[in-house]
């Protein structure tokens, strides 16, 4: 039997996160069941009421590829260091000052889709290749890789 991945995020408003994480990583909203057109027709279908819709949402990768994403609200706030967090490969492949600046740039795209920047981890070699940190808009820590 083959396993398959996902990634779930706690979170406060998964709407908005996953609209952040879908920009990254150009992902999209997963569809609804079949038989509907839209989201809201699916859950108004399902007795879902207003205040429930924005409990849950799932992002999956177009081309089949990566993991799905799937955000849940919580009532907590984040409290702590991730223990796991994704690295955005932004620069596979890529070494030294040209990897850097395909990592700011990239930095500069995201900061303007509502991350923040925390630190850059300048290129050590051997094992080092240089990467940026990063939290997505509610805190969660990504490294841009």
């Amino acid at each position: 039997m083959a396993c398959e991945i996902q990634v779930t995020f706690d979170c406060g408003d998964p709407a908005a996160l996953a609209g952040f994480w879908a920009d990254v990583l150009d992902y999209r909203i997963q569809s609804p069941p079949p038989g509907f057109d839209s989201w809201d027709a699916a859950l108004e279908a399902m007795n879902v009421p207003p205040e429930r819709r924005n409990d849950a949402s799932a992002l999956v990768d177009p081309a089949g590829a990566g993991p799905r994403l799937f955000f849940q609200r919580v009532p907590e706030g984040k409290s702590a260091k991730n223990r796991v967090h994704l690295d955005v490969r932004a620069a596979p492949g890529a070494v030294g000052e040209e990897r850097m600046a395909a990592l700011e740039a990239e930095c500069a795209r995201l900061v303007d889709l509502g991350a923040t920047r925390e630190a850059r981890h300048e290129p050590d070699p051997p094992l080092q290749a240089g990467h940026i940190v990063m939290r997505d808009p509610e805190g969660n820590e990504f490294c841009l890789d």
